[in-house]
């Protein structure tokens, strides 16, 4: 071998090298901050979700972990869903005392509406807030609490409240308001509550089952 080609293997090897270096010091740092940053991500998320959920179910009707509670739901067309969904069950003193669902108006103006629902125990409407949507800016978009207070009016409402065939919007003859020239958006959303309304009375009594050891109440989550 000449000196010239043991000088090129020299140099790529001192170069496989350094860049062997840099990628497992490069690798390492990725690690660490991760390791580091995760922690502060994680609870990020469950603060967000646990103040998402709050809007929906009053934290006064739980002393639960709602987020540990959440359980996974199979499609179901009265929740208007084409994939799995989420549940997040409440219980007050270890009894079932309401649930958040996540639904979806397949048929809104613009496509899917994705909804979070909480019911009572009673099977009485706490709270409705649209987690995505599609709907036109400045017309179908006042289904966003964020825009409008619109959303509010399915609070205190239930299966006979009102009675079912009033579960339309004003102009079709029901009992929710809507905004002239934008109805096909309200219209998706009242039918979508009164499918998850539907959904919860069908799936009432397995709610009823006693909690899992993991759902410990916020309280003793902290001290542990």
């Amino acid at each position: 071998m000449t000196p010239l080609m043991q000088a090129a293997l020299r140099n790529a090897l001192r170069t496989s090298v350094i860049l062997m270096v840099f990628a497992v010091v490069g690798t390492a740092m990725l690690a660490f901050t991760h390791d580091r940053t995760e922690p502060t991500i994680t609870r990020g998320r469950l603060a967000e979700k646990r103040a998402l959920l709050g809007q929906v179910l009053p934290a006064a009707l739980y002393d639960n972990d709602l987020v540990a509670s959440e359980q996974s739901v199979p499609p179901d067309n009265l929740l208007g869903t084409r994939q799995p969904s989420s549940l997040w069950v409440a219980r007050r003193g270890g009894a079932f005392s309401g649930v958040v669902l996540e639904a979806v108006a397949p048929d809104g103006y613009s496509g899917d509406i994705a909804l979070l629902i909480g019911i009572d125990a009673s099977g009485t409407i706490t709270g409705v807030r649209v987690t995505a949507h599609r709907e036109t800016p400045g017309l179908g978009d006042y289904i966003d609490r964020a825009k409008s207070v619109w959303i509010d009016q399915f609070a205190g409402k239930s299966l006979a409240n009102p009675e079912p065939q009033r579960w339309r919007v004003a102009k079709d003859g029901g009992a929710f308001d809507s905004r002239a020239g934008a109805t096909v958006t309200p219209r998706a959303v009242v039918k979508a509550v009164k499918g998850a309304l539907d959904y919860f009375t069908r799936q009432r009594a397995g709610y009823m089952a006693p909690a899992p050891a993991k759902e410990v109440t916020p309280v003793e989550e902290k001290s542990t």
